[in-house]
């Protein structure tokens, strides 16, 4: 039988369950009234981009839309966080330890807590429509404290910390113009479809978060370890490195301060229970500075919520998304649309031969310290063929085709070994150029007369001996 706290704890648990499905039917309601908005509102997976991709995230296309306003019947994006708690607790004294940690930086706890306001109902709506544990939508806290231009040493980069291999497992493009490991709808997508399918492979949380950090590999090879000697296989019996020992207890550490922030002397931010940003689409390349400026954003602040963009051109042809506050799309859309002059200042074209940033530079007539920069090419290195390099553009540029929006690639060499080779055929050119050396006949010089060696003869006397450097005879000729 339940004792009575059990029966209330069950009885509040039903409460709650049915509260979500309450507000999960007044969101669908609402998604429907929002359909006969000017807007193209939708929560539904979009129709496929050129990229593959479908993003769930509201999503309006402001070449002929205009941005309908949302709101949801939630109050309290932690409650819902809270409530989708399913992982167990770990008993491990690295949890205590890691509570500590935070407890102790107050200031460092309030900039992450307020990065993820951002970014975290998108997380959460990801992570309950694919019923898995809301611990994961912490994840990032423990990755890149919710900082999605985080990049490590080991060149992982991100809110979810992709290192490049992975990302492009899961088809995170990575080129001159964008990086999806920064992309906070696909990174998300992608990191969630990872974690699933180390689910499937280990069957454990504790495990996945392991292989997460560790790698697929790594855990698999611990197990197989253990399973040899008879050992347990859980996530405290597996010998791992420190960072991964470390990595379940740093979440629940996080776990815990969301659960009850105020026994820490901690402050979690108020976070509404509805979409943070839209998703603004356009098929028109447009400068970075000149969308954040149409979106009354300052630049920082328009990098923040689109990290992915790596160069100062969003181009129209990679279907790009670009996030933006609810309540400012409506005045991106307003501002382009009432916009009479050019929308982007940069191109892109692609090298069918070598060449250096100086001769570039000649060639179409621009600075060449703008080509270094923009680019992003150290002096001393020229450019290999089949590169994409951005430029400025005029008014005979087209915006960039969609080939080389989703292929563009950098390459680069070394100029010292183009001056090398050409220092090497100048020699061999020159050598055979020259003539054949006239022989002259040789000085005779007179022998040079050393003083006599006294030798001693048998009977104590001394003899004799001239000697004299002769001439070589094969000089002679």
């Amino acid at each position: 039988m339940f004792s009575s706290s059990q029966a209330i704890q069950s009885i509040s648990q039903q409460v709650k369950r049915c509260w979500r499905l309450g507000a999960i039917i007044s969101l669908a309601c609402l998604m429907t009234a929002c359909a006969s908005l000017n807007g193209e509102w939708t929560n539904e997976p979009t129709k496929v981009s050129k990229t593959g991709k479908a993003s769930r995230a509201p999503r309006v296309n402001v070449d002929k839309d205009s941005v309908g306003a949302l709101s949801a019947p939630y109050n309290d994006l932690w409650d819902r966080v809270i409530d989708g708690f399913e992982m167990e607790e770990l008993d491990s004294p690295l949890v205590i330890k890691h509570v500590r940690w935070y407890a102790d930086r107050p200031e460092y706890v309030d900039r992450m807590m307020s990065r993820s306001s951002r970014y975290l109902f998108y997380i959460v709506e990801e992570v309950e429509r694919r019923k898995m544990p809301m611990e994961l939508a912490l994840l990032p806290f423990i990755e890149s404290a919710f900082n999605p231009e985080a990049f490590s040493r080991a060149k992982a980069s991100g809110m979810w910390q992709f290192m490049p291999a992975t990302g492009k497992d899961y088809k995170l493009t990575q080129n001159v113009f964008r990086d999806e490991r920064r992309d906070v709808i696909q990174s998300t997508d992608a990191a969630l479809d990872y974690l699933q399918r180390l689910y499937k492979m280990f069957g454990d949380w504790q495990l996945v978060l392991a292989a997460y950090n560790w790698g697929e590999g790594n855990v698999s090879k611990a197990i197989k370890r253990n399973q040899a000697k008879g050992l347990p296989t859980d996530y405290m019996s597996l010998q791992m490195p420190d960072e991964t020992r470390n990595y379940v207890p740093k979440l629940m550490a996080v776990k815990k301060i969301v659960l009850d922030p105020k026994s820490f002397g901690l402050k979690l931010p108020e976070l509404q229970n509805h979409p943070y940003f839209v998703i603004v689409t356009t098929s028109k390349d447009i400068d970075v500075e000149l969308a954040a400026e149409f979106a009354r954003m300052t630049l920082p602040e328009f990098k923040a919520m689109n990290p992915s963009f790596n160069k100062p051109v969003i181009l129209g042809a990679s279907d790009p998304q670009i996030l933006l506050p609810f309540g400012l799309a409506e005045s991106f859309q307003e501002n382009l649309n009432n916009y009479k002059g050019r929308l982007s200042s940069w191109t892109a074209v692609q090298l069918g031969a070598r060449e250096t940033v100086d001769k570039l530079a000649t060639r179409l007539n621009v600075d060449a310290n703008q080509l270094r920069e923009i680019n992003g090419i150290p002096r001393g290195m020229r450019i290999k063929p089949g590169s994409t390099v951005i430029i400025p553009k005029t008014a005979k540029n087209s915006d960039v085709p969609v080939h080389l929006a989703n292929n563009a690639a950098l390459m680069l060499e070394k100029e010292v070994a183009q001056k090398k080779a050409k220092s090497k055929q100048a020699k061999g050119k020159s050598a055979g150029n020259k003539k054949a050396p006239v022989k002259k006949a040789p000085v005779q010089k007179a022998p040079v007369q050393k003083a006599p060696v006294q030798k001693a003869n048998n009977d104590g006397s001394k003899k004799s001996k001239s000697t004299t450097l002769a001439q070589n005879p094969k000089k002679a000729n």
